[in-house]
Formats: structure tokens, sequence, C-alpha cells
């Protein structure tokens, strides 16, 4: 008899094809569990007598109060948890946190000169130009040639100064003669 025309569908008595199961019907459903252990002991409720008095919280969130005190308490597996949740919370938030809304708040400020006038005139870094006393309702001041001087000194390096920048410094300090320039300006 010819091997290839045997009426077995598989080499060994018994076996099944690959792929196919030997029980036509399948798993019986009273063998499948629908919830395992755990997950029923999990959502049990437990009575607890706290600080707030007597409550009842699951049993997950009594795990998780554990986990916390452990975590406090330097076990590196309950700080390992700890930080999971952390990390999970914070991408909620981040998924779920309302977006601010792009309001745009408009400040008016009064510039008040006449405090930064008094101010400069009472630390001694300006003085009241008398040629022009009052010239729209303010006082015209002038620098004082020492605080001209310490501005000058702290350019080194800078670029030369131009002549209309020179003009502007002679004119804005009380004493223009008494500065030292810096090289090259030709002063």
């Amino acid at each position: 008899m010819n091997k290839k025309s045997s009426s077995r569908k598989s080499p060994n008595p018994g076996w099944f094809p690959k792929g196919r199961s030997g029980n036509l019907k399948g798993r019986p459903t009273s063998s499948r569990s629908k919830a395992s252990a755990f997950e029923v002991l999990i959502e049990k409720t437990l009575t607890v007598d706290g600080q707030g008095g007597i409550r009842k919280i699951t049993v997950e969130e009594a795990l998780q109060q554990r986990t916390y005190q452990d975590a406090l308490a330097g076990k590196r597996m309950a700080m390992r948890e700890v930080v999971k949740w952390i990390i999970k919370r914070e991408a909620w938030l981040e998924k779920n946190a309302p977006r601010p809304s792009r309001q745009v708040i408009w400040r008016d400020t009064e510039h008040d000169p006449d405090n930064a006038d008094a101010a400069l005139l009472l630390l001694g870094i300006t003085t009241r130009n008398p040629d022009r006393a009052e010239i729209c309702g303010r006082a015209q001041l002038l620098l004082e040639p020492w605080a001209v001087q310490a501005a000058l000194r702290r350019r080194r390096g800078g670029q030369r100064l131009t002549d209309k920048e020179c003009d502007e410094i002679r004119r804005c300090t009380r004493d223009p003669k008494s500065l030292r320039w810096p090289r090259g300006t030709g002063e």
C-alpha cells in the first residue's frame, strides 16, 4: 500500500495537523475565568480607622498607601513604584490640563521723569543747568564730570568715539573741559 494514499492525515497516530485542535467544540466556557483572583481581591473594600475617623477604602488604595509609606521609609522597590505613579500622573496632567488662554494684559503706566531727576540730583550724578532752567516745564540737567569720566573709562576696547558723540558729551556735561578723553578720540 502506498504511504501517500493513507487515510491518516498525520504521520503519527493521535496527532493533528499544525493549527488544528483535537477538540472540535473548543475549550469549555466554564474553564475560562472572567476575572483573576487578584482582580476580585483588589475590588474589595476595607474599613480603616484613621486620623479622619472610620472610613472605607479599597484594597488597591490600601496597597498604594502602604507602598507610599514604604517609599518614605527608604525601600527602593517602593520608591521606584511611587516614581512611576508620579510620572504617570504628570503625563496625564500634561495631556488633560486645560490650555492657558492667550490673554493679553495691557498695562498703562505713567513715567515720572521728575522722580528720576530728583534721584540723580540727590546722588550727585547731575546738577541743574542754569542756562536752560525750566524749559518745557522741567528742569534741564547736566551730568557731573566725574560720572562722564567713569563712563568713558568703562569703554575699554570699544569703538572710537565719533565727532557727533563727542559733541553730545560736551553738550550734556557741566564742565566738559575737565574731561580726559580716551586715546584715539582726537581730543
